[in-house]
């Protein structure tokens, strides 16, 4: 297994290199949208190119999965059904935000194999935090293990959700109005949305899509918290599937109260 404290000083050192000097400095040049709506930026590219590096020699016959080039080879997603172990890289999480100079983005890197997740990081370089964790050995930031709130009431709950209910209604409206949480505040970043929840600041996140470099890390690290992460449907999750909502809870009961509303709102 991997040692949890190299990587993540091998993930905060590339941070403050290639990310941290284009923030706010990026020029006309330096941006370009993948399809409308979603946007690459120069620091998101160099970001995946030196993780991949850096990551590949840390676990022999390692593949790599990362955001930018899956947009570049969609076929590069094979290599999550493969049988070798897979750094799952999302190099600049939040790139909207990244990209128009607000604050609100981190890195995420996940090792998985065969679709489970084995060790996770996520980095927020304005703040200078990680939250890590290794499968079965809890979840920390820095030598403070972390534990989800777990015992907030359903009706105090707080988070961040995304998509939109079975009624149609957008995830985050249903959920304020079904008057059973306390509300809803989203980032725009999915890895820090899993460290509020990890850190025990909010009680849950719902994401519309799973794709694994928004995900992979966040649910592993959400669970070695003491939390509850799986599909809104109820399966475990899986970095091989990525058309399906899921859902991480500082609870089982807190997962379930979204999960109604979700499902019946």
């Amino acid at each position: 297994m991997v040692d949890r404290k190299s990587i993540a000083n091998l993930i905060r050192e590339a941070a403050r290199r290639l990310v941290i000097p284009r923030f706010r400095a990026l020029g006309s040049g330096d941006i370009r949208e993948k399809k409308p709506g979603d946007p690459v930026t120069i620091a998101d590219i160099e970001m995946e190119r030196e993780l991949t590096r850096l990551l590949t020699a840390f676990v022999a016959g390692a593949r790599v999965v990362g955001e930018e080039s899956v947009a570049e080879e969609p076929r590069r997603l094979d290599e999550l059904s493969s049988d070798a172990p897979v750094w799952i890289i999302d190099p600049v999480d939040g790139t909207s935000n990244f990209a128009k100079g607000l604050p609100g983005f981190a890195v995420i890197v996940a090792l998985a194999r065969r679709g489970a997740v084995e060790a996770g990081w996520i980095y927020d370089p304005l703040g200078d935090v990680m939250v890590s964790a290794v499968k079965g050995e809890g979840a920390w930031s820095g030598e403070r293990r972390l534990w989800v709130a777990a015992d907030i009431p359903p009706e105090r709950l707080a988070g961040s959700a995304y998509g939109r209910a079975k009624s149609g209604l957008r995830a985050a409206k249903a959920l304020n109005e079904s008057g059973r949480i306390r509300g809803i505040h989203n980032q725009g970043c999915s890895g820090l949305e899993y460290a509020s929840l990890a850190q025990g600041v909010s009680q849950f996140t719902l994401h519309s899509r799973s794709l694994p470099w928004d995900h992979a890390a966040g649910v592993l690290i959400v669970s070695e918290a003491g939390g509850h992460a799986a599909f809104l449907d109820g399966a475990r999750y899986d970095t091989r599937i990525m058309d399906r909502a899921v859902l991480a809870a500082a609870s089982g009961a807190a997962w379930q109260t979204v999960q109604e509303v979700m499902t019946t709102a």
